[in-house]
């Protein structure tokens, strides 16, 4: 080998050799160019002394990395494959990022499809999006108590709250994002209703019932989790019997929903 890495906090030595690196990625020759040094008889061909130091990446992630570009080929598991995943972005290797996707997709659990959901928002994955959110919406009842489900930005909880297919009561998922708000405030330090302005507006108050509404209320008065005029428009289609002043999609059942007596009257085609 004639090029050093030190890798990750472990500090561990990675040693491979500069043309395999350079002529598979873009963003190694550029590195490695960098590191070159010129000397009398032969300009910018002598290699600066190394290591190349990475101490932002696991060097089982990079090693996965190394190994792709030696054999087009690589070997994931599940503690790695979205860091992997991040670094094929990162390094410009369309084709590891194909694979990185096709493990995700294989071997997705409750627990991780939320930050993977996540990080094919992040890269523009939108295949990987699409099987997660399936996934989610298969599972919804368990994905909410994921310590991934907390961690979502407010762009993708509210993706996921736009679907009719969550397999989850409208009560139970004003309750998951009243819980996602208050870890969301204490990591940002920003207040509840300004980290929950976008997701709040895909929650479908007018499907609870007058009782579930008042309660919802009481609660609200302690964060301030959902504005006053939501809940407002939620009172006014109970009183008008109608979605009137309501957008027709927030009238609109789930799959998970529970039947109440007056989801009749917010129905458009209910005579």
């Amino acid at each position: 080998s004639d090029v050093t890495f030190v890798v990750g906090r472990e500090q561990q030595k990675v040693f491979a050799h500069r043309c395999v690196l350079a002529c598979r990625c873009q963003a190694f020759h550029g590195m490695l160019s960098q590191g070159l040094v010129d000397s009398e008889d032969s300009p910018s061909s002598v290699p600066a002394q190394g290591p190349f130091v990475l101490g932002n990446v696991q060097p089982e992630v990079f090693l996965a990395v190394i190994e792709f570009l030696y054999t087009n080929s690589v070997t994931l598991n599940s503690h790695i494959a979205l860091e992997v995943l991040t670094s094929s972005v990162e390094y410009g290797l369309p084709d590891l990022c194909e694979l990185c996707v096709k493990f995700i997709k294989d071997t997705l659990s409750v627990e991780q499809v939320c930050e993977a959901l996540q990080a094919a928002v992040t890269f523009g994955q939108a295949d990987l999006q699409q099987h997660c959110l399936a996934f989610i919406e298969d599972c919804t009842a368990a994905v909410l108590r994921t310590r991934g489900f907390h961690e979502l930005s407010d762009v993708v909880l509210a993706r996921v709250l736009r679907s009719d297919r969550l397999l989850a009561d409208e009560l139970d998922l004003v309750q998951a994002v009243r819980e996602w708000a208050h870890v969301s405030s204490a990591v940002l330090e920003r207040p509840v209703p300004e980290v929950a302005a976008l997701p709040v507006q895909e929650l479908r108050l007018p499907l609870l019932a007058p009782s579930e509404l008042a309660t919802l209320e009481s609660h609200n008065q302690r964060d301030l989790l959902i504005p006053v005029e939501s809940i407002a428009a939620a009172w006014r289609s109970h009183a008008l019997k109608k979605g009137s002043g309501v957008p027709s999609h927030l009238c609109q059942p789930r799959r998970g929903t529970r039947p109440r007596d007056h989801h009749r009257h917010l129905d458009p085609h209910a005579k």
